[in-house]
């Protein structure tokens, strides 16, 4: 099996980082390739989801201070307009007086 650093699909960065030039549907040397490439894949996306997760807790106590926020201004439209509620309640018939 052919090692990756040892591939001409692949480069050696600043930082000994490596960057990959093969494709999995063109130019892939060996099947063990595949499996390396969905590994590099599967990592990015991890590393993706952790970021978006950190994200996410950075926002969460904002997000909660909202959430409050328009609860109380839809408790506070809705305690103006019960008037409107209630007194539509008291000139409604009765069904037993019908």
């Amino acid at each position: 099996m052919i090692q990756c650093k040892d591939c001409e699909f692949c480069e050696v960065g600043p930082g000994n980082q490596r960057m990959f030039k093969c494709d999995p549907f063109v130019n892939i040397k060996e099947p063990e390739c595949i499996a390396k490439w969905q590994l590099i894949r599967l990592d990015m996306l991890l590393a993706s989801y952790r970021g978006m997760q950190q994200w996410q807790q950075k926002l969460a106590p904002l997000q909660d201070k909202i959430f409050k926020y328009m609860q109380r201004e839809i408790e506070d439209v809705d305690e103006t307009e019960k008037w409107k509620y209630n007194e539509d309640d008291e000139n409604k018939p009765d069904a037993d007086s019908l």
